[in-house]
Protein backbone atom coordinates (compact mmCIF):
# COMPACT_ATOMS: atom_id res chain seq x y z
CA UNK A 1 0.00 0.00 0.00
CA UNK A 2 1.33 3.48 -0.99
CA UNK A 3 1.53 6.31 2.17
CA UNK A 4 -0.86 8.79 1.89
CA UNK A 5 1.97 11.51 1.77
CA UNK A 6 3.54 9.76 -1.22
CA UNK A 7 -0.12 8.39 -2.57
CA UNK A 8 -0.65 12.61 -2.66
CA UNK A 9 2.24 13.59 -4.17
CA UNK A 10 2.17 10.78 -6.87
CA UNK A 11 -1.44 12.36 -7.88
CA UNK A 12 -0.56 15.84 -7.47
CA UNK A 13 2.54 14.87 -10.23
CA UNK A 14 -0.22 12.88 -12.25
CA UNK A 15 -2.95 16.04 -12.53
CA UNK A 16 0.10 18.20 -13.89
CA UNK A 17 1.02 15.50 -16.22
CA UNK A 18 -2.22 14.93 -17.54
CA UNK A 19 -2.75 19.03 -17.29
CA UNK A 20 0.11 19.57 -19.30
CA UNK A 21 -0.50 16.29 -21.86
CA UNK A 22 -4.06 17.41 -22.60
CA UNK A 23 -2.42 21.24 -24.08
CA UNK A 24 0.27 19.36 -25.99
CA UNK A 25 -2.28 16.97 -27.52
CA UNK A 26 -4.81 19.83 -28.21
CA UNK A 27 -1.81 21.96 -29.81
CA UNK A 28 -1.20 18.74 -31.87
CA UNK A 29 -4.75 18.84 -33.60
CA UNK A 30 -4.28 22.04 -36.18
CA UNK A 31 -7.86 21.73 -37.77
CA UNK A 32 -9.70 20.65 -34.70
CA UNK A 33 -10.17 21.01 -31.25
CA UNK A 34 -10.28 17.84 -28.35
CA UNK A 35 -14.05 18.78 -27.94
CA UNK A 36 -14.68 18.98 -31.54
CA UNK A 37 -12.38 15.38 -32.47
CA UNK A 38 -14.24 13.61 -28.74
CA UNK A 39 -17.60 14.77 -30.82
CA UNK A 40 -16.88 13.16 -34.63
CA UNK A 41 -15.61 10.09 -32.36
CA UNK A 42 -18.80 9.70 -30.59
CA UNK A 43 -20.73 10.51 -33.99
CA UNK A 44 -18.61 8.02 -35.92
CA UNK A 45 -19.18 5.21 -32.62
CA UNK A 46 -23.00 5.60 -32.89
CA UNK A 47 -24.40 7.94 -30.97
CA UNK A 48 -26.49 10.21 -33.62
CA UNK A 49 -28.29 12.44 -31.56
CA UNK A 50 -26.42 15.75 -29.55
CA UNK A 51 -28.94 15.02 -26.32
CA UNK A 52 -26.93 11.29 -26.17
CA UNK A 53 -23.61 13.08 -27.23
CA UNK A 54 -24.20 15.27 -24.48
CA UNK A 55 -25.06 12.64 -21.98
CA UNK A 56 -22.10 10.37 -22.70
CA UNK A 57 -19.18 13.69 -22.98
CA UNK A 58 -20.55 14.82 -19.48
CA UNK A 59 -21.38 17.72 -21.27
CA UNK A 60 -24.18 20.36 -21.01
CA UNK A 61 -25.99 21.03 -23.74
CA UNK A 62 -24.99 24.29 -24.99
CA UNK A 63 -21.75 23.29 -25.40
CA UNK A 64 -22.98 20.14 -27.75
CA UNK A 65 -25.36 22.33 -29.55
CA UNK A 66 -22.35 25.04 -29.75
CA UNK A 67 -19.64 22.59 -31.24
CA UNK A 68 -22.09 20.27 -33.48
CA UNK A 69 -22.83 23.66 -34.81
CA UNK A 70 -19.52 24.86 -35.51
CA UNK A 71 -18.84 20.96 -37.25
CA UNK A 72 -21.70 21.33 -39.39
CA UNK A 73 -21.02 24.96 -40.46
CA UNK A 74 -17.40 23.71 -41.53
CA UNK A 75 -18.79 20.70 -43.28
CA UNK A 76 -17.81 17.83 -40.94
CA UNK A 77 -21.30 16.59 -39.73
CA UNK A 78 -24.80 17.01 -40.63
CA UNK A 79 -27.78 16.73 -39.72
CA UNK A 80 -30.55 14.79 -41.03
CA UNK A 81 -34.01 14.04 -40.28
CA UNK A 82 -34.61 11.12 -38.06
CA UNK A 83 -36.70 8.20 -39.79
CA UNK A 84 -39.19 7.70 -36.88
CA UNK A 85 -39.21 11.12 -35.57
CA UNK A 86 -39.73 13.85 -37.12
CA UNK A 87 -39.07 16.35 -34.33
CA UNK A 88 -35.15 15.14 -33.79
CA UNK A 89 -32.13 14.93 -36.46
CA UNK A 90 -29.29 12.90 -36.38
CA UNK A 91 -25.76 13.69 -36.93
CA UNK A 92 -23.91 11.93 -39.80
CA UNK A 93 -20.52 12.18 -40.34
CA UNK A 94 -19.53 13.71 -44.08
CA UNK A 95 -16.61 12.23 -46.05
CA UNK A 96 -14.46 15.29 -44.52
CA UNK A 97 -15.76 14.60 -41.05
CA UNK A 98 -14.48 11.33 -40.88
CA UNK A 99 -10.88 11.88 -43.13
CA UNK A 100 -10.70 14.74 -40.14
CA UNK A 101 -11.34 12.63 -37.04
CA UNK A 102 -9.04 9.93 -38.32
CA UNK A 103 -6.29 12.55 -39.20
CA UNK A 104 -6.91 13.83 -35.54
CA UNK A 105 -6.75 10.47 -34.54
CA UNK A 106 -3.37 9.50 -35.51
CA UNK A 107 -1.87 12.74 -34.62
CA UNK A 108 -2.97 12.19 -31.54
CA UNK A 109 -1.63 8.46 -31.10
CA UNK A 110 1.65 10.12 -32.39
CA UNK A 111 2.17 12.62 -29.83
CA UNK A 112 0.96 9.72 -26.95
CA UNK A 113 3.15 6.99 -27.94
CA UNK A 114 6.31 9.69 -28.46
CA UNK A 115 5.37 10.58 -24.61
CA UNK A 116 5.01 7.22 -23.40
CA UNK A 117 8.40 6.14 -25.40
CA UNK A 118 10.82 8.56 -23.43
CA UNK A 119 9.19 6.97 -20.22
CA UNK A 120 11.17 4.46 -18.43
CA UNK A 121 8.67 1.80 -19.22
CA UNK A 122 6.76 2.93 -22.09
CA UNK A 123 4.39 -0.15 -22.30
CA UNK A 124 3.71 -0.21 -18.67
CA UNK A 125 2.82 3.31 -19.22
CA UNK A 126 0.63 3.34 -22.10
CA UNK A 127 -0.89 0.00 -20.26
CA UNK A 128 -2.09 2.37 -17.77
CA UNK A 129 -2.98 5.12 -19.39
CA UNK A 130 -5.18 2.85 -21.33
CA UNK A 131 -6.75 0.86 -18.33
CA UNK A 132 -8.41 4.64 -17.43
CA UNK A 133 -10.35 4.33 -19.98
CA UNK A 134 -13.35 2.32 -18.04
CA UNK A 135 -13.21 4.83 -15.06
CA UNK A 136 -13.45 8.01 -17.50
CA UNK A 137 -16.86 6.50 -19.20
CA UNK A 138 -17.54 5.43 -15.55
CA UNK A 139 -16.85 8.93 -14.63
CA UNK A 140 -18.64 11.25 -16.85
CA UNK A 141 -21.68 8.80 -16.78
CA UNK A 142 -21.84 9.96 -13.20
CA UNK A 143 -21.61 13.56 -13.88
CA UNK A 144 -24.02 13.31 -16.65
CA UNK A 145 -26.90 11.79 -14.33
CA UNK A 146 -25.68 14.15 -11.32
CA UNK A 147 -26.36 17.23 -14.18
CA UNK A 148 -29.41 15.41 -15.31
CA UNK A 149 -30.79 15.32 -11.49
CA UNK A 150 -30.19 18.58 -11.06
CA UNK A 151 -32.07 19.78 -14.12
CA UNK A 152 -34.89 17.89 -13.32
CA UNK A 153 -35.18 19.52 -9.80
CA UNK A 154 -35.07 22.52 -10.74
Amino acid sequence: MIEPSRRQADARAAVNALTRASRILERSLPDLSLADFRVLSAVAEGEARASRLAHRLALGKPAISSTVDSLVRRGLLTKQAHDADQRATDLVLTTTGEAARASAEEALIAVVTQLVDDTDDPAATLTALASLEPAIERRQAFIAAARHAAGAAL
